[in-house]
């Protein structure tokens, strides 16, 4: 069921709050996983931008957890398409199976190929991107481009499982490309003056001075793993990865633990959009 440009995997969307959440959990498997989701628009005077993927599926015998934040900018056009195309994209690759990081990759370029070379409007605006995929519960894949993060909780510390791509930290490779990196007085470092991220999918005027590749992490999933966390940037603009998987770890409930953590944002006055998916592996 799909309520506008927002697809829900049993989720529900609520238009007096502007707040859109759900929750499902795995079929398979002697543990069970669960997982929660919640969505909420920034102050921002644009139609909500970001985008998720959180579902179970089986396929050729095993079963897969397909976790995703898409944070769009200029338009909700490329994240739209990274949710409906991304992971059909990786599971298409031929060697998915036997090497999951480098299907990820080629997936991740063979995507931002078909975003630029569709019809102009398209590739006009861009998004970052956050996936996971949970392979039979125990084999964990993280992947991103942007500043939509993945954090982990294990053994009772905070992994953030991906890295920040900042015009700051890549200044170097932006202006290999031959692009610049200024930023305004109280304001982020851009790319060209423009964008505050130096990966991204689409971006098309942007293109030459900017990187679409992953980079991609590897976990096993076990007795001390109980949580993930995905979200974009409205909620670790203002939140530590410690921060979040501590109050995460306060609800046995991972949709009220999503919920929690967007409506914290929120009241610490993050005026971004603020999605955010909560895995929990113990119960």
């Amino acid at each position: 069921m799909c309520i506008g440009r927002l697809c829900c995997f049993n989720g529900a969307y609520s238009q007096l709050s502007g707040a859109h959440y759900g929750k499902g959990r795995n079929h398979q498997g002697p543990n069970k996983i669960s997982y929660g989701f919640s969505l909420v628009k920034g102050k921002a005077n644009h139609p909500m931008e970001d985008y998720h993927v959180a579902k179970f599926v089986q396929t050729k015998g095993h079963e897969l957890g397909l976790f995703a934040i898409y944070d769009g900018h200029l338009g909700d056009s490329v994240p739209a398409y990274l949710q409906k195309h991304l992971f059909s994209n990786i599971l298409k690759e031929d060697e998915f199976w036997t090497y999951p990081d480098r299907s990820i990759s080629k997936a991740y370029e063979r995507t931002d190929r078909a975003i630029l070379s569709h019809n102009p409007d398209l590739g006009r605006g861009g998004s970052t991107a956050v996936t996971a995929i949970l392979i039979n519960g125990q084999k964990l894949w993280i992947a991103n481009v942007g500043d939509s993060r993945a954090v982990l909780g294990k053994g009772g510390q905070a992994i953030q499982m991906t890295t920040d791509h900042e015009p700051s930290t890549e200044r170097g490779s932006i202006e290999n490309r031959g692009g610049f990196v200024s930023n305004m007085p109280g304001d982020v470092p851009r790319v060209n003056g423009q964008l505050a991220v130096s990966r991204a999918f689409g971006d098309k005027s942007l293109k030459s001075h900017l990187r679409s590749d992953p980079d991609i992490r590897h976990a096993d999933i076990d007795h001390n793993t109980d949580l993930l966390i995905l979200a974009s940037d409205g909620l670790w603009k203002v939140m530590s990865n410690e921060d979040a998987i501590n109050i995460a770890r306060k609800y046995k409930n991972p949709q009220a633990a999503a919920k929690q953590l967007t409506a914290e944002a929120l009241q610490r006055d993050s005026k971004d959009d603020i999605s955010c998916i909560v895995v929990r592996f113990r119960v």
